[in-house]
């Protein structure tokens, strides 16, 4: 099933600042080979439903790995039956109608 996919992992316990964070977690996604986009309260990602879930997991691993004891994470998705809609379509549909 294919799927578009925000997310934001917030580690609690690490101070003010995660952008360390959240570059390390962007590096797992360039290298997943998923549609991605980073945006200022979290990321935009497209593609197989088990291959993004994964994704997003390695990246929660990572993040504890690197010291965070405890990360707040918001996800909200979007799925079709009826065709494949990739984040440009959906936002060209929107500009072509502004």
């Amino acid at each position: 099933m294919y799927v578009i996919l925000s997310f934001t992992l917030v580690p609690v316990d690490v101070g003010l600042s995660i952008s360390k964070y959240v570059a390390e977690a962007e590096n797992i996604l360039s290298k997943s080979g998923l549609t991605y986009t980073l945006h200022a309260n979290g990321t935009n990602v497209e593609g197989d439903w088990d291959e993004v879930i994964s994704t997003i997991k390695k990246c929660q691993q990572k993040i504890h790995d690197m010291g965070a004891k405890r990360i707040f994470t918001t996800i909200q998705l979007g799925t079709r039956t009826d065709k494949i809609q990739n984040m440009d379509d959906k936002i060209k549909s929107v500009e072509d109608k502004i």
